[in-house]
């Protein structure tokens, strides 16, 4: 144990490098930019209501969480009580803790100090970490003890969470990336509103067209990516690319960075020469400038998150039509072949709880995967249902004919193989790796280097972040 709280100071400390998490409104705030929707209401500190326990004996077990706005404030709130009314064994608190990288941090505190929850939310890139540290009871130990039956969850998005044939926590908040444009630009530009571009070619050809200029002044852009790790990620998936070695750390320890590619030299070219000719504006990091300039009609198309669409579709408020499309891919070939990756966040049994406090934290985590809990959650935040069963729901339902752009996002999971490219990438230093690569990103649009060159570079460095992981975590890959 003392090793593996060695090991998880010294990841935290390159964990603090990470991005700044995602804006539940307006502003950035504390979930990963890819995996946060912006909330009609922004609560920057999120305090539950909840009930008191129904009896003095039930087992009282702590959730962290990272939700912050409505999910936080609401939804989350919502379902503790919902579970808690639905019994009198075990009663869940839900805690807001900040973002990710907080709650990691206070999860290092508490392993110290014996002061940790029995679940706790933490992101997707966060897996290799939390099961090497072995701090975890993984939920597959109580999927075998009950035959817990696993066949309407969403096959793609268990994959993530499944290290060497277990699957090790719960999926909790889940999206994907995928393609917004707006149709009245296309409409104007002579584009077919209903045939967005499906390839990497006929994207740039569509940014082309939709870009509009006043003399020298830009005044709207064809399309816009904010410089952000998990995009380049998505974009290397669609292309039949590994991130690591290994099958992408699946069938083994990753221990080389391989996004160097054709594939990934050929994602960056793309990036790049579309920058340089002017049809793709370049708004930095967050996610959420890159998004406001779409809402704001600066630039048709952008890609980001399947679990913002409520907060743009509320935020455009009808001043133009929003479609959705699937992920561009570098060919048609491609939709049969790869897919996209999942992101977000699960749910994480601390295994220095009590065995009544981890059982009861195992009865909150199934109570949230019902359908009709799935169902709630889809419409309170915009995140996928894990469960199929969810879609028959009425609310689902209701919601979906509201918007009926998230089809796309719910078709686009649903078509995407699973296999190790479209798993993703499984390491413990993914948050560092995100940063080299959009640092790499800023300088291949400032003329540093080939894309060849830079992204060689970037896979030195994340192959050498590996390295000094697997020695401070005492792991021999």
């Amino acid at each position: 144990m003392k090793r593996s709280l060695f090991a998880l100071m010294a990841v935290l400390t390159v964990l603090s490098m990470v991005l700044a998490a995602c804006a539940p409104a307006a502003t950035q705030a504390p979930a990963s930019a890819a995996t946060q929707p912006p909330a009609a209401t922004a609560v920057t500190n999120p305090t539950a209501t909840i009930a008191p326990p129904k009896s003095a004996d039930a087992v009282k077990i702590a959730f962290w969480h990272s939700m912050a706005g409505d999910i936080g404030g609401k939804a989350i709130p919502t379902m503790a009580n919902e579970f808690n009314a639905s019994q009198d064994k075990c009663y869940v608190e839900p805690i807001y803790q900040g973002s990710y990288d907080d709650s990691l941090n206070k999860l290092k505190a508490g392993l110290q100090s014996k002061d940790t929850p029995a679940v706790v939310q933490l992101y997707d890139i966060g897996t290799r970490l939390m099961v090497d540290l072995k701090v975890i009871t993984p939920v597959q130990d109580f999927i075998d003890k009950e035959g817990y039956d696993l066949s309407d969850l969403e096959p793609n998005v268990l994959a993530y969470y499944t290290v060497d044939g277990k699957i090790n926590s719960m999926p909790f908040n889940t999206s994907t990336p995928m393609l917004y444009y707006n149709k009245d630009l296309f409409k104007a530009a002579g584009l077919d509103p209903e045939k967005p571009p499906r390839t990497f070619a006929e994207f740039e050809e569509a940014a082309r067209a939709l870009t509009t200029k006043e003399g020298d002044k830009t005044t709207v852009y064809g399309g816009a990516f904010a410089i952000y790790g998990w995009f380049f990620e998505q974009f290397l998936a669609v292309s039949g690319g590994y991130y690591v070695n290994n099958n992408n750390g699946r069938d083994g320890y990753a221990t080389e960075a391989t996004f160097n590619s054709p594939e990934g030299v050929a994602i960056f070219d793309w990036w790049k020469r579309m920058v340089d000719e002017g049809i793709l504006a370049n708004y930095g990091r967050k996610t959420v400038d890159t998004r406001n300039a779409f809402i704001a009609g600066q630039t048709a198309m952008f890609i980001d998150s399947t679990a913002v669409l409520r907060g743009v579709m509320d935020s455009v408020a009808g001043k133009f039509e929003v479609g959705t499309a699937y992920l561009p891919r570098p060919n048609e070939a491609a939709y049969e072949t790869a897919g996209t990756i999942i992101g977000g966040g699960s749910l994480w049994i601390i295994n220095n709880r009590p065995q009544e406090e981890q059982d009861c934290a195992w009865e909150f985590i199934k109570f949230q995967a019902s359908p009709a809990q799935q169902s709630y959650w889809q419409t309170m935040s915009g995140y996928f249902p894990i469960r199929k069963a969810a879609y028959d729901e009425q609310l689902t339902k209701d919601w979906v004919a509201k918007y009926p752009q998230f089809q796309t996002a719910i078709d686009q999971l649903h078509i995407a193989p699973n296999n190790r490219v479209t798993q993703g990438g499984l390491i413990g230093v993914f948050p560092t790796a995100r940063q080299t690569i959009e640092t790499a990103i800023e300088e291949l649009l400032a003329g540093k280097g080939t894309s060849q060159e830079i992204l060689d570079k970037a896979a030195e460095a994340v192959t050498q972040s590996l390295s000094e992981y697997y020695v401070s975590m005492g792991i021999q890959p």
